[in-house]
């Protein structure tokens, strides 16, 4: 899925939406986001050495997970997180990265979703996390 077809599942737009592409590989959401290195969130995090903050990592993750949910995601309906778990922080994400995220659903009691995933650059663990999430009405 390119951007357009990930706007048609996700209400994120403008400087929240960050996928480049994704696609569902056997129950397996892999996503990808280049940072340019002009995002907001590295305009303070930190002078001199851009960092990706974790937050924007889990929120690549959280994205990602709902390309398998392209089939609950209705208009009107709206993912919000409900629960991070068992988050680490391996490797930092520079300006020129791509991000490669990968996670799946563990198992899922409608409205809510549990979920697993790892961000990577080049093959190196840069984050993982457990997390949640409901699918509401807007």
């Amino acid at each position: 899925m390119n951007r357009e077809e990930i706007m048609t599942i996700l209400p994120h737009r403008d400087n929240m939406l960050l996928l480049d592409d994704a696609e569902n590989k056997e129950s397996t959401a892999v996503g990808h986001y280049t940072v340019r290195g002009d995002e907001f969130f590295l305009k303070g995090h930190f002078p001199d050495n851009p960092v990706v903050p974790g937050v924007i990592l889990c929120e690549i993750l959280a994205q990602s997970a709902c390309v398998l949910m392209k089939d609950k995601m209705s208009e009107g309906k709206l993912p919000v997180y409900t629960g991070l778990n068992n988050v680490k922080f391996r490797s930092p994400v520079k300006p020129g990265d791509t991000v490669e995220a990968q996670c799946r659903i563990k198992r899922a009691k409608h409205p809510f979703y549990f979920a697993e995933g790892t961000v990577t650059v080049d093959g190196r663990l840069c984050a993982s996390a457990e997390f949640s999430f409901a699918i509401t009405g807007v």
